[in-house]
């Protein structure tokens, strides 16, 4: 789920919704690389992990192999996919697509109420940056950006974006503990607030832009240093 937090259906009441249920679990386990690449997922594990039936486990499954993030392979084995950098690029132009017109409406009216909630979640990754939690950081980072879908009434767009962006989002994870990577993000995050804050919607524009642009620039170095996470 996108505010961080992952609620367990009720045993008893809520089976309906166990296949929702593994499926948030898993991506955010994929996506925070917690599960890595090419980890194999057994059915009859996770069946006794979550305490459920093979149809909710088989339904989470096949909603994650239609994300590119797992491949199911019959009778046989499901494996966490490798990270797939045609399919990173891709949704690395789309989401710079949206937010580009997103932070232009933003300057060209803003709005004080949504200027304050983005600072504030500028002050908590600073507050985590300081601290080191990368977890936390990269929660709230995806608030700061979910934030300006939910101001210009698009959240819709978020949840097609998060959707396509499941291995640029493993880019950006697996780059985030990099020394003064995080300050980068903040730098960037308090650059597009304050050219919102000024009505400057191109100074808003290209500070998105070089922002969103970078995650494709470490690729050799993190293929280098990780080259099981990648595909051939």
């Amino acid at each position: 789920m996108d505010d961080g937090l992952i609620r367990a259906p009720n045993e008893g009441r809520d089976r309906g919704r166990g296949a929702l249920y593994v499926f948030d679990v898993l991506r955010e386990e994929i996506i925070s690389l917690k599960l890595a690449p090419r980890t194999v997922l057994s059915r009859a594990d996770l069946q006794g992990r979550f305490g459920l039936s093979s149809t909710p486990i088989r339904d989470a499954l096949m909603r994650l192999q239609e994300e590119y993030l797992v491949s199911v392979f019959p009778q046989h084995a499901t494996i966490v996919s490798p990270i797939d950098i045609g399919r990173a690029r891709e949704a690395q132009f789309l989401r710079r697509s949206v937010e580009l017109e997103i932070v232009r409406t933003l300057a060209l009216a803003p709005d004080e109420a949504v200027l304050a909630k983005l600072r504030s979640l500028v002050r908590q990754q600073t507050a985590f940056a300081d601290l080191g939690e990368v977890e936390a950081f990269n929660t709230a980072d995806r608030a700061f950006h979910r934030t300006m879908y939910e101001a210009i009434g698009i959240i819709d767009l978020w949840h097609l974006v998060r959707r396509q962006g499941g291995h640029i989002d493993r880019l950006r994870r697996l780059n985030l503990p990099v020394e003064g990577k995080m300050r980068e993000i903040l730098r960037a995050h308090e650059a597009i607030v304050t050219a919102i804050a000024a009505s400057k919607p191109e100074e808003a524009q290209f500070h998105l832009r070089d922002h969103l642009s970078r995650s494709l620039d470490f690729v050799d170095k993190l293929k280098a240093s990780h080259p099981e996470y990648f595909a051939d």
